[in-house]
């Protein structure tokens, strides 16, 4: 096959996850030539920018700033807003994902073969964002398994595991590993053996014998890493979890971005914490009531500016304007139901709360696609 460059990218998107990716990857694969961009709003918050020009700084490098809506001279979230007669995006209608972060990053990598690595981390139960395109493979180098869904849908492809078994056998000179994995390879994927269980049982044998394998296999394919000779993440073994992104973040002086810093608040004489969660637009759809409050008490300003969208008519969150969640009682409601359903006992022993109301945590629009 006929050699083409490979362009490598990671998109930051102001949260913890792909901070730390980027410094991992610069850390642990200096070798890698990596693009990195970010997808700007216009509404994100101030800590947003200050950790991309943290990260810069570490880098050694630009971190290049992509915006929708080219040639209008506000911010790119107001043009669609306007565009879309103040039909506010939500999680059934989320046009913000798609015109704001999406489109500029295909429109970044046009044609080009890209490998896009994604931070979703070794504790999370989520793919993120694959995209259609076939010139664009995600890579996700947190996780035991760094190949997205697609890549393992096609390597399990039951027609396929004879061409798998040989090539274990070249790859593989230990007879009894090779005895195994030739046992899991003849194995059919149906409903009583599912796709997730075969590929537990291969990585629970052999993760960079597995990495390796599904690296020549796709030599035979036209996914972007079938154009490179090598691949140095076949050798990744590592899975990192949350207190490992911090560790990453503390240690290389980038530091956490700053609003998933604890504050303290107190309600009938109970203490909590609460912060917010997610990077993205301050006024993102997914937040939790609580996050709302946050916002509230602690950019008053920003809050104001997420109540004047609603004068259109639509709301950001449901059944539920912004001017009615901010009323004392509404919200001294809001802080009574997070204490009962979130215990804060263990996160007033720490500097930063990740988790709102035991939700998993997702970097907002940037859990999407990157």
């Amino acid at each position: 096959m006929n050699k083409r460059k490979v362009r490598q990218v990671l998109g930051i998107s102001g949260g913890k996850d792909s901070a730390a990716l980027a410094v991992y990857l610069k850390t642990k694969y200096p070798q890698l030539d990596i693009e990195y961009y970010f997808c700007d709003t216009g509404k994100e918050l101030k800590e947003t920018y200050r950790i991309i020009e943290n990260l810069e700084i570490f880098l050694g490098k630009k971190i290049k700033k992509l915006r929708a809506a080219k040639g209008f001279p506000g911010d790119p979230f107001d043009y669609f807003y306007n565009l879309y007669r103040g039909y506010l995006p939500s999680s059934q209608a989320r046009w913000c994902t798609r015109k704001l972060k999406l489109e500029p990053f295909e429109e970044f990598v046009a044609n080009d073969p890209v490998i896009s690595y994604v931070a979703i981390r070794g504790d999370e139960e989520r793919e993120g964002y694959i995209s259609r395109k076939p010139n664009i493979q995600s890579i996700f180098p947190f996780r035991k398994n760094i190949w997205s869904l697609d890549v393992i849908d096609k390597v399990f492809d039951n027609k396929n595991s004879f061409i798998l078994s040989g090539i274990y056998k070249k790859k593989i000179k230990n007879d009894r590993i090779s005895d195994m994995v030739s046992e899991i390879l003849c194995k059919k994927i149906s409903p009583d053996y599912t796709r997730s269980q075969k590929l537990k049982e291969l990585l629970s044998i052999d993760v960079v014998g597995f990495n390796k394998v599904v690296f020549d296999f796709l030599k035979t394919t036209h996914y972007p890493l079938s154009y490179l000779e090598t691949y140095p993440l076949t050798d990744n073994e590592d899975v990192l979890i949350r207190e490992d992104i911090f560790n990453i973040l503390e240690e290389s002086g980038v530091g956490v971005p700053g609003y998933y810093k604890s504050v303290e608040f107190t309600v009938n004489g109970e203490k909590g914490n609460y912060a917010r969660s997610r990077s993205g637009c301050f006024f993102c759809f997914f937040q939790q009531k609580i996050e709302w409050v946050w916002l509230y008490e602690q950019h008053p300003d920003l809050f104001k500016k997420a109540m004047e969208y609603e004068e259109s008519g639509f709301t950001w969150t449901e059944e539920e304007k912004l001017e009615d969640l901010i009323k004392p009682d509404r919200i001294r409601k809001i802080k009574e139901d997070y204490l009962k359903l979130n215990d804060n006992s263990s996160s007033q022993k720490s500097e930063f709360l990740i988790d709102i109301l035991n939700i998993a945590e997702e970097e907002g629009c940037a859990a999407c696609f990157v």
